[in-house]
C-alpha cells in the first residue's frame, strides 16, 4: 500500500513543490490555517485532482466547507509539467462571517519518474510495471531476472568480467540486465533537487550498476563522439564502494539505460534478490541534507546455477589424453565421432598426469529471458586438471564459479564424480521440471567419515531450483555416487531409467551360467597382466558372497531414497550385475572396509543420447560372447539404446575408475525456465 506523501504549507506564503504524476499528497488544513479560521476553500488549475476528508456535506462547489480539526486535502497531479511551477493550488481560509483571512499558495511542479526493468519476464523492458518491486515464483509469478557476470570478454590475462569494475568490451552489456529511468517533465528539475540511486549494504556485495553516457552529438567533435560511442561510455554508478549517487533527469520526455550485473550466486548467506531504489530528494535548506520525496524501488532475482541430466542433449565431450589411455581415447573417439558430437582432448601440458575429467567440473548454465550460457563449477579437489576449468573454458559466454575450502576439508567426496543430477521427475504432486541435484555423504549414523565440504554443499542448496538428495557413498572406496548409479533416457514411462548396480544381479547371472554348465567359463581372459578367475571360483567364494551382501544392503539403502525422493517405482530401475569387493583402508589406527568394483563398473558409463559408452566387463565368455556384455544388451536395447563397449581397464580400472570418470559432457539447457518453478 503507497501512503500519501505530507506536504507542509503555510497561510499567506507560497510554497514550491515537485510532485511525481500518480503519487497522492496530503495537506492537513487545520494545521496551516490562521487563528480563528472556521471555514476554506481550494481552488486549483485542471491538472490538479483533489478529495477532502472528512467529504464535506453537497454544497456549492464555490461555497467554503466548515474546517475541523482533522480536516485534509489530498491531491493528485495526472500528468507531467512542461514549464516548472505551471501547476497551483490555493487553499482559501475564512473567519466565522465566511470572510477571507488568508490564503495558503502552492506552486507545483509535476514529473513523471519510472525506474524499469523486465518484471514480467518476456525480454522486454516495460514501463512501470506495478509488481517490478517484488519477486514472485511461477507461470504468472513477476520479477526481474539478474545474471552472474561470470564469463570473460577479455582475450589475454582473463578473469571473470565480475572481477572487473568496468566494461571492457560492448559484448559484455548481452551479460547484464538492462534497467531504464524514464522521466517526463520540464527541461530542469527546479533549484536543488536531484535524482539518485541507490543500494543497500547488503546488496553492495552482489551487484554492480553502470549508465549509459549519453552525448550530445551536435556539440561534440569527432573524437569525442568515438569516445561516447565507445565502450568507456558506461561509467560505474552503484557498487560495493558507492552504494548512493545521483542520475540524470534528461528533461522534456527522456530515457537512461544502465546496466546491471550480478556479482555472486545465491548461497548460504545470500537468497539471490537485490533491491534496486531510485529516489527524489527535495532541498531544504543550504547546508542541510535532501530529504527523499519519491522512491521507486526495483528488485532482481540472481540466476541460479543449473545442472544438465544425460536425458538432454549433448554439445560436446571433454576427454584427457595421457602416456597410457591412447587405446581408450581412440575408442571414444569413434563413438563420439558416430554420433556426431564434437570431442574437447586436453592433453598433457594442460591435465599434468590428471586424467579424471569428471571429477574436477561439472558443467552447467545460467538463464534469463534476454540471454543464457554455459557456466562450468569447478570443483575443489584441485589436482593435475585444476586450472583446466579456468584457463581453458572460461571465455565470452562460458562462465566459471568455483568454491574455495580448506585443504584439510577436502576429500575424495569433493570430486565431482560424486554430483549428479537426475532427469526432470514428479514426486508426492510435488513437480520437479530440472531435475534434483544427488550427491553423496556419509551414513547418517556415522560418527566419523567423509563427505562433500560443506562450502560445495550450501552453494548447491542456495540454487534452490534442483533440490538436492544426500546419498550414502561413503561406503565406497573412491566415494562418489556414479560407481553405483547413473539415468538414461527412455521411450516410456518417466521418460528415463535409474540404472543401479547390483551384486544381486551379478550373482544370479553367475549361477544361471552355473547351471547351464558353463561354470568354468573365466573372467579376464585376455588380460594378460590380470589372474583369471572362473564362474565357480566366484560362487564359491564365501568371503566376496559375504563382501557383496554388504555392498547390496549399501545400494538398497539408496535405492529406497531414491524411490522415496524422485517418485519411482521399481520398474523405472534397472539393476546391472555388477561385483564389488572390499578393501582395506587404515584411518587414523582404525581400520575401514571400503568398495571397489570387482571388474569394469558398468554403470559408470557416458551417456551420448542413446548411445552408450559402457566400460568393457571382461566377463565370462559364453559361446564365444562375454556373458555381462550380452546381459547389458539385454537390459538396455530393449530401450532403443545402443551399447558400445569401451576397453578402460589398465588405463582407469585399475586405477580405480570408468569411463564416466574419465569423460565430461556438456549438454543444451531445459526448455523449461526455471523462474516458472512452482515454489
Amino acid at each position: 500500500m503507497t501512503h500519501p506523501r505530507t506536504l507542509r504549507v503555510d497561510y499567506d506564503h507560497t510554497t514550491n513543490a515537485v510532485c511525481v504524476v500518480g503519487s497522492e499528497h496530503n495537506v492537513n488544513l487545520n494545521r496551516s490555517a490562521p487563528p480563528s479560521s472556521m471555514f476554506f476553500s481550494v481552488k486549483c488549475t485542471p491538472s490538479i485532482q483533489y478529495s477532502i476528508t472528512p467529504s464535506p456535506q453537497e454544497t456549492s462547489h464555490f461555497s467554503p466547507i466548515p474546517l475541523s480539526g482533522n480536516s485534509v486535502l489530498l491531491f493528485s497531479m495526472s500528468s507531467a509539467s512542461q514549464d516548472e511551477k505551471d501547476s497551483k493550488l490555493s487553499v482559501w481560509y475564512y473567519g466565522e462571517s465566511k470572510e477571507v483571512l488568508a490564503r495558503a499558495i502552492l506552486h507545483l511542479t509535476a514529473v513523471e519518474i519510472s525506474l524499469d526493468v523486465d518484471a514480467d519476464r518476456d525480454g522486454v523492458v516495460e514501463k512501470n510495471n506495478a509488481n517490478k518491486g517484488s519477486w514472485k515464483w511461477g507461470p504468472n509469478g513477476h520479477g526481474a531476472v539478474l545474471l552472474v557476470n561470470c564469463d570473460s570478454e577479455r582475450r589475454y590475462r582473463k578473469k571473470p568480467d565480475r572481477e572487473q569494475d568496468y566494461i571492457s568490451y560492448v559484448s559484455d552489456l548481452k551479460d547484464m540486465s538492462v534497467m531504464v529511468l524514464r522521466t517526463r517533465g520540464p527541461a530542469k528539475l527546479p533549484e536543488g533537487y536531484k535524482l539518485t540511486m541507490h543500494i543497500s549494504q547488503g546488496d553492495a556485495e552482489s551487484v554492480r550498476v553502470f549508465m549509459r553516457k549519453t552525448c550530445d552529438m551536435k556539440k561534440n567533435n569527432l573524437v569525442d563522439q568515438l569516445f561516447c560511442n565507445f565502450v568507456k561510455a558506461y561509467p560505474l554508478v552503484l557498487s560495493s564502494e558507492v552504494l548512493s549517487q545521483e542520475v540524470p533527469y534528461l528533461g522534456g520526455e527522456g530515457e537512461v539505460n544502465f546496466y546491471v550485473e550480478g556479482l555472486r550466486f545465491p548461497d548460504i548467506d545470500f537468497n539471490g534478490l537485490i533491491r534496486i531504489n531510485l529516489s527524489l530528494l527535495e532541498p531544504i535548506s543550504t547546508g542541510l541534507p535532501e530529504t527523499p520525496i519519491f522512491t521507486d524501488t526495483i528488485v532482481f532475482k540472481v540466476a541460479p546455477w543449473i545442472m544438465t541430466p544425460n536425458t538432454l542433449q549433448p554439445v560436446e565431450v571433454f576427454v584427457c589424453s595421457t602416456s597410457d589411455n591412447k587405446k581408450f581415447l581412440k575408442s571414444l573417439r569413434n563413438l563420439v565421432a558416430k554420433c556426431g558430437y564434437k570431442l574437447k582432448v586436453c592433453y598433457e601440458d594442460v591435465n599434468r598426469g590428471d586424467r579424471w575429467m569428471q571429477d574436477e567440473l561439472e558443467f552447467g548454465y545460467i538463464d534469463s529471458p534476454h540471454h543464457r550460457f554455459p557456466v562450468v563449477l569447478d570443483s575443489p579437489r584441485d589436482r593435475g586438471l585444476m586450472e583446466f576449468p579456468y584457463n581453458e573454458l572460461l571465455g565470452s559466454d562460458f562462465g566459471y564459479v568455483t568454491r574455495w575450502a580448506e585443504r584439510e576439508d577436502v576429500s575424495s567426496l569433493d570430486s565431482f564424480g560424486n554430483l549428479e543430477v537426475s532427469p526432470p521427475v514428479t514426486v508426492n504432486g510435488k513437480h520437479y521440471p530440472l531435475g534434483r541435484i544427488i550427491i553423496g555423504v556419509a551414513f547418517p549414523t556415522a560418527t566419523k567419515g567423509r563427505n562433500m565440504t560443506k562450502v560445495v554443499q550450501d552453494f548447491l542448496w542456495a540454487q534452490k531450483v534442483q533440490e538436492p538428495i544426500a546419498l550414502f557413498s561413503d561406503w565406497l572406496f573412491v566415494g562418489h555416487v556414479d560407481e553405483f548409479m547413473t539415468f538414461v533416457p527412455a521411450p516410456d514411462r518417466k521418460g528415463f531409467r535409474l540404472l543401479l548396480a547390483s551384486p544381486d544381479a551379478g550373482y544370479k547371472l553367475f549361477r544361471e551360467l552355473h547351471k547351464d554348465g558353463h561354470g568354468q567359463a573365466k573372467l579376464f581372459e585376455g588380460l594378460s597382466a590380470e589372474e583369471q578367475i572362473t564362474v565357480d571360483e566366484i560362487l564359491n567364494d564365501e568371503g566376496l558372497q559375504k563382501e557383496n551382501n554388504y555392498v547390496q544392503s549399501c545400494i538398497d539403502w539408496n535405492r529406497d531414497v531414491l524411490k522415496r525422493e524422485l517418485g519411482l517405482d521399481d520398474e523405472d530401475i534397472i539393476d546391472l550385475p555388477i561385483l564389488f569387493k572390499l578393501v582395506n583402508e587404515d584411518e587414523e589406527e582404525t581400520t575401514t572396509y571400503r568398495a571397489l568394483a570387482y571388474y569394469p563398473d558398468m554403470v559408470n558409463m557416458i551417456v551420448l543420447g542413446k548411445n552408450l559408452g559402457i566400460p568393457k566387463p571382461f566377463g565370462p565368455k559364453v559361446n564365444g560372447r562375454c556373458a555381462l556384455e550380452a546381459e547389458m544388451c539385454s537390459l538396455l536395447e530393449g530401450l532403443g539404446l545402443s551399447c558400445t563397449f569401451i576397453d578402460d581397464f589398465a588405463s582407469y580400472h585399475k586405477q580405480l575408475g570408468e569411463v564416466h570418470c574419465g569423460s565430461n559432457v556438456r549438454r543444451e539447457a531445459f526448455d523449461f525456465k526455471w523462474w516458472n518453478l512452482e515454489m
